[in-house]
């Protein structure tokens, strides 16, 4: 119809037919233009992707999209990340989520760092925490005038400055309401991510997202766009929609089989392939930390929750079978195992499109990153995040998709980098598996960030990283990366003034350890209070 309305408009002969035609023509637009309004969003797939999509698109665009997810109870799910990262904050603010009945119904902990052992060398740890040691300054962070007292002879680790980090090592947490920022204490959760996903349905349901219950037969595209019309199921049933979500997990139903459109494989930079996850009973002291413990040919996570702890092995499988990574596993649990270990095949790397058509992958159908920084339910988080922004009104424009697929890109290489790191820069000369992460061809603009702070200490965020100066210096620290020099400014203050001002600092740290509960026994009380408490 619209190519009638326009050959009509070129033949139109007199100025009165043109003026009619162009009528025409415009009517027609403007009603394509609503025909094209995108009304409805269909969900493939629930879990905590599938499910965090919904709550999120539902509670911010509101009444504006009717949403429907698909899901099979015959499908499981992954739902092998437990671990988080304090933006999931936001998520939960925005949803108007309780936290103590958050924490209860999920059997959640605190999340206050990572420890990383056996990384840099055999015996020797260290960790990236959420905190930032010291205190901020104008110009010239902390860490230099730390490098400064440490090449005078300063005992204490660049960590005794950190909060969250003398928090962890004692055991202990709870809110501090304090005016000084120096005494932020940021965190995130460990939680039952099974239970975070039937949480978040509770909260869809309740806002009007709508649950089919039903296997996906057959996808129907239009033939002329490509773009998917509607989902056939298996016992004949069709759900039509306007904009669709892959949340089918590594498959990725709709944007690879159906879509077909591709993969960047990173395993050339991360070979890990395979994961081995088991609970096992909890332990009787919960550390507000995850465990990530390195092993011959990958890396071991323990993650304390309320009734269990998670645990995994992360591993290469050109260095290990299969049988030996679980026999590894299972003989380091430390805790007696309350299920067989399920295993997981993957491929490090991301999809060519994260948003192809009218299609936008999240979770692990936009591709996979392993847990090491536990960002895999952050990922799920900006995925929506960036769609609310970018969300389609009246039909779907190429300058959406472009700028999504841009900015999804440069998160997930970001991530990879920092990822990198960890396995790039280590010490160890154990393991073939090690020394071969020695050798890596680095992307060129990690290398630049590693030699500068090895030469001067400098760390300049990127833009849009997720990682703060914080992390990295954390990990480059904790990996043996030491600077050689330090900023001019930090050399202002007099050897003395130094000393007193580290003191200083470290005493302000320290004071509220003594006061605080343990990690337990602040789950204990915090998770005891009525619903309506914040």
């Amino acid at each position: 119809m619209l190519a009638a309305c326009h050959k009509s408009l070129l033949k139109s002969k007199t100025p009165k037919t043109f003026e009619r035609d162009s009528k025409s023509l415009g009517f027609f637009c403007r009603y394509l233009k609503v025909m094209n309004q995108v009304k409805k969003v269909v969900i493939v797939g629930g879990g905590t992707a599938g499910w965090m999509s919904a709550a999120l698109l539902k509670k911010v665009i509101g009444p504006v999209i009717d949403i429907e997810l698909v899901e099979s109870e015959q499908i499981g799910t992954v739902g092998v990340g437990e671990a988080t990262i304090p933006p999931i904050q936001n998520v939960n603010a925005v949803l108007g989520i309780n936290e103590a009945e958050f924490l209860k119904e999920t059997q959640g902990t605190i999340k206050l760092a990572i420890k990383f052992e056996n990384w840099r060398t055999q015996g020797e740890s260290y960790y990236h925490t959420f905190g930032a040691a010291g205190k901020s300054f104008a110009f010239c962070h902390f860490h230099h005038f730390w490098r400064r007292a440490n090449m005078l002879g300063e005992p204490y680790s660049f960590w005794e400055y950190d909060l969250n980090y003398l928090c962890a090592e004692a055991g202990k947490f709870a809110k501090i309401n304090a005016k000084d920022p120096i005494l932020d204490l940021d965190y995130a959760y460990h939680f039952d991510a099974s239970l975070y996903g039937q949480y978040l349905r509770k909260l869809s349901e309740k806002m009007g997202v709508v649950r089919t219950e039903g296997l996906i037969d057959k996808v129907k595209q239009d033939e002329t766009s490509g773009f998917i019309t509607a989902l056939k199921l298996k016992d004949g049933r069709e759900i039509t929609g306007d904009l669709f979500i892959d949340c089918s997990g590594f498959k990725g139903l709709l944007t690879q089989q159906t879509l077909g459109t591709g993969y960047d494989d990173w395993s050339h930079l991360l070979p890990c392939d395979r994961a081995l996850a088991v609970p096992s009973e909890r332990f009787e002291n919960t550390l507000p930390y995850t465990r990530s413990i390195a092993h011959k040919a990958g890396w071991q996570w323990r993650i304390p929750l309320q009734h269990r702890n998670g645990n995994g092995l992360v591993y290469c499988s050109r260095y290990y079978s299969d049988d030996e990574a679980a026999d590894l596993l299972l003989s380091n649990l430390e805790s007696k195992a309350t299920g067989d270990p399920s295993l997981i095949h993957f491929r490090t790397g991301r999809r060519r499109k994260q948003w192809n058509k009218n299609v936008v992958a999240v979770g692990l159908a936009s591709g996979f990153l392993e847990p090491l920084e536990s960002t895999s339910i952050h990922l799920i988080q900006t995925a929506i995040v960036r769609l609310i922004h970018l969300f389609p009104h009246h039909g779907i424009y190429q300058s959406n998709i472009k700028e999504y697929n841009k900015l999804s890109k440069l998160e997930f290489e970001q991530i990879r980098d920092f990822l990198v790191l960890h396995y790039h820069v280590n010490e160890r000369q154990d393991s073939q598996f090690w020394k071969d992460m020695q050798q890596l061809e680095i992307p060129d603009s990690l290398q630049q960030k590693i030699q500068l702070f090895r030469e001067s200490g400098a760390l300049l965020r990127d833009q849009n990283d997720l990682f703060s100066e914080s992390s990295w210096l954390q990990v480059m620290m904790g990996q043996g990366i030491t600077p050689k020099d330090y900023h001019p400014i930090a050399e202002q203050p007099s050897e003395a003034a130094l000393k007193d001002m580290l003191a200083s600092i470290r005493k302000v740290k320290l004071d509220p350890i003594a006061k605080l509960p343990t990690h337990d026994a602040f789950l204990q009380q915090y998770c005891a209070k009525p619903n309506n408490s914040k």
